[in-house]
């Protein structure tokens, strides 16, 4: 009988669930995006409970300074490739250095082992061997690249690549999104020292820690993209272009979100945004803009990004710049410490007494690139 009931209610609750995304509320265009800004009020209390003491405003000005960064790193780079003040040709020329369908598997190999020589050769981090060797390769869905246009990682690197069944235009924008360059950029992100390793290290290092929060998962993740820059990893102009392209990404995925939330945007000036600011192939801005306002992700999620990384890289600052630590030490103890709020981190690698009812004070932002 419990059971029944449960069926029963489920049953119904999920037919008066699908009846609301057809609600108008739920659809503000034409793309058939289904979601629902939560208001400016909300994004507030969720930026005070996730310990950001900024305001929306505020972090759209934030994300649009670290724009001008990237625009003035990707207008050098272009000029080194010929291109001029015409950085979207660049970014053009990079996305046709695609490999081959059924070779992609093989180019993120190589990219994996030329990350893991870098980050052991300047000694940024401990690399257990077992979690060096446990990580794996899979391809990704057609379905789930409606959501996912680009690689995701974890235990394992899902590959996003066109399948037979996808159309001829969206296997090239599939291809030309997931061009090596662009994939240099994130496959540390995605395995050693971001997602993969966090996770292998969240189970052996106090794990009654794993408090969720994507401002130290993703935050953590998308440092390594930063300090990696910062330490001259992409060799070449295509390669700094495809980590400027991700990081402008981030900076996007700040203002377009909020934009949405806040109730100024549809998902249709989201997808124009992407492709015109950023550069995104059209099918893959509008996977993004998809991911970004599905039931699953946080209305912050995607602001966590850029934010948990410029937490993570001012602490940098204050811990590693200083000489107090390593950059061996810093990482290591991010990891040890188990996920938590970056303002948490910071508290303890820096001793400080919390207060009962402690409130969020930390102004982390200065520009990356001062």
């Amino acid at each position: 009988m419990p059971y029944e009931k449960l069926n029963k209610a489920l049953t119904s609750y999920a037919a008066q669930f699908k009846g609301q995304l057809n609600n108008p509320a739920f659809k503000q265009d034409n793309t058939g995006i289904v979601g629902k800004p939560v208001g400016r009020e909300e994004l507030v209390r969720s930026l005070t409970y996730n310990y950001i003491p900024y305001t929306p405003e505020e972090l759209i000005d934030i994300a649009n300074k670290e724009f001008a960064w990237c625009d003035k790193e990707m207008l050098q780079a272009s000029n080194e490739m010929g291109f001029g003040k015409d950085w979207k040709a660049a970014l053009e020329k990079v996305k046709n250095t695609y490999v081959e369908p059924g070779k992609q598997p093989e180019a993120i190999l190589k990219l994996f082992n030329e990350s893991i020589e870098f980050i052991t050769k300047n000694d940024l981090l401990t690399i257990p061997p077992l979690a060096q060797e446990v990580w794996g390769l899979r391809m990704m869905s057609p379905e789930r690249q409606l959501i996912n246009p680009f690689f995701t990682g974890g235990t394992s690197i899902s590959i996003s690549y066109p399948t037979n069944t996808m159309e001829v235009s969206d296997r090239m924008m599939s291809m030309r999104g997931n061009n090596p360059h662009f994939s240099r950029a994130t496959v540390h992100h995605e395995s050693i020292g971001g997602h993969h390793l966090q996770r292998y290290m969240n189970n052996r290092n106090r794990a009654y820690r794993q408090f969720g929060t994507p401002f130290w998962g993703e935050g953590n993740a998308l440092y390594w993209e930063f300090i990696l820059y910062d330490m001259k990893f992409p060799q070449l102009p295509e390669d700094r272009i495809g980590m400027l392209f991700w990081r402008m990404h981030r900076c996007a995925r700040v203002i377009f979100s909020l934009n949405y939330h806040l109730g100024k945007w549809t998902p249709q000036q989201c997808i124009d945004f992407l492709v015109d600011r950023v550069g995104h192939e059209r099918a893959n801005a509008a996977g993004e803009v998809r991911r970004s306002f599905e039931i699953r992700i946080s209305p912050l999620y995607q602001l966590a990004y850029m934010m948990g990384g410029l937490q993570f890289y001012a602490l940098k600052n204050e811990v590693v710049d200083s000489g107090k630590m390593t950059y061996k030490q810093y990482h290591d103890a991010i990891l040890a410490l188990n996920a938590m709020p970056v303002e948490m981190v910071r508290a303890i690698l820096t001793n400080q007494k919390l207060e009962k009812d402690f409130k969020t004070s930390w102004k982390f932002y200065k520009p990356v690139g001062s």
